[in-house]
């Protein structure tokens, strides 16, 4: 995980931008998680599996990252 997601910016397929804060486990599980803030609103931190963050979406024919690295 670690070479594939790093901290900084990004920006979700539908637009917005986030910044990823840290990389972590999974307390139970082991599995790869990214820590996460919203750069717009009230600016709230999220967690989400890495291999989701890493997804590729197919929408109306088009297919994009997830998450986008923007810096």
């Amino acid at each position: 995980m670690r070479d594939s997601v790093q901290i900084g910016r990004y920006r979700h397929f539908k637009g917005m931008e986030y910044e990823v804060i840290a990389l972590a486990k999974h307390s139970e599980t082991l599995e790869d998680m990214v820590v996460y803030k919203a750069l717009y609103g009230d600016y709230g931190i999220w967690v989400r599996p890495a291999a989701m963050w890493q997804e590729e979406i197919t929408r109306d024919g088009n297919t994009f990252k997830r998450f986008e690295r923007i810096e």
